[in-house]
């Protein structure tokens, strides 16, 4: 039988990471600094300028070739 509780992510380390955001008032974009591609992002949801900012995210390690470099 399919037990359909998941087990609680408590236990999943957060910590301050930086971020790019959206400036348009009308959009929640976001994305982790360490997966842009430019120096300058822009929003990939309505292509607004995006400006440098934190949040309190899940450790994520991007081991892309291309973005090792950070």
């Amino acid at each position: 039988m399919y037990n359909s509780r998941k087990k609680p992510q408590d236990d999943i380390p957060e910590e301050i990471t930086s971020i790019w955001a959206c400036t348009s008032e009308d959009c929640k974009g976001w994305m982790r600094d360490n997966f842009v591609f430019s120096s300058e992002p822009t929003c990939v949801q309505c292509n607004s300028p995006m400006v440098k900012s934190e949040r309190k995210l899940a450790v994520l390690v991007n081991t892309s070739p291309s973005q090792t470099k950070k």
